[in-house]
């Protein structure tokens, strides 16, 4: 098993994601009138679809059990299994994607959780290499914002997240929907899914907010740093005309 070292006596093992859970159920109604006829993910942006800059990322790194959690215009999705026929491309549907918040589409990938990538379906892509499949420890792809009204993470000295901001701050790691988990923390995850999206009835958060502020003190996060331009996330009509631009 492949082995980082930082010092004589200090060895950190890594793990390995062996498959990616992407996100594409939404509706994206702050795209709204280009989201009324196309998902978020198959937007064409200079000829590129952000699921495909995905699905072409995955695979160049070996990540090829890939499932993709669609709802909205779902029929839209069909054509990808039969286009990346190297990978093992499953898609599942959200029967909540229209009532619920993003919890539900964790929830219905959850059998797979464990040494996985989670991903939205709406990141253009730009630097392959950020979807290496070796990391430390769990948690999400950041990048350092001096200010931002973005989640912003606050770490400690060996990059530990220590607490997080949804409304943003000052001087702190800025969350990206990119996050890689250990098969421990998979298995929790798929734990808390069940307890507080089944049991506890509570449907409208992001599934972020489960390790992030709900059972924040059952999870050891660590920010894997990328920069601005390895990725874009497409959010509203600002952000995908500045993709556009770019």
């Amino acid at each position: 098993m492949p082995v980082i070292t930082t010092g004589i006596f200090w060895m950190a093992v890594m793990h390995k994601a062996t498959k990616a859970i992407v996100m594409a159920a939404g509706i994206g109604k702050r795209l709204f009138p280009v989201t009324k006829s196309t998902p978020k993910p198959l937007i064409e942006i200079n000829g590129r679809k952000p699921i495909e800059t995905l699905l072409e990322g995955f695979i160049a790194n070996g990540i090829t059990e890939i499932y993709i959690v669609v709802g909205y215009l779902k029929e839209q999705f069909d054509y990808l299994p039969q286009k990346y026929q190297e990978a093992k491309l499953t898609l599942i549907e959200n029967p909540w994607y229209d009532t619920c918040n993003n919890i539900s589409s964790l929830y219905v990938a959850r059998a797979y959780l464990g040494d996985c990538v989670i991903t939205d379906g709406d990141m253009l892509l730009r630097n392959p290499d950020i979807l290496s499949p070796y990391f430390e420890s769990s948690g999400y792809c950041s990048t350092w914002a001096s200010n931002t009204t973005e989640w912003l993470q606050q770490t400690d000295s060996m990059g530990y997240v220590q607490s997080c901001s949804r409304t943003g701050g000052e001087n702190g790691w800025q969350l990206f929907s990119v996050s890689f988990w250990t098969e421990e923390d998979g298995k929790k995850l798929a734990h808390h899914l069940e307890e507080i999206f089944v049991k506890e009835k509570i449907t409208d958060i992001y599934w972020d907010d489960i390790p992030m502020f709900l059972r924040r003190d059952k999870y050891r996060l660590k920010i894997r740093e990328i920069i601005p331009i390895d990725l874009v996330e497409i959010d509203s009509l600002d952000d995908l005309a500045l993709a556009k631009r770019r």
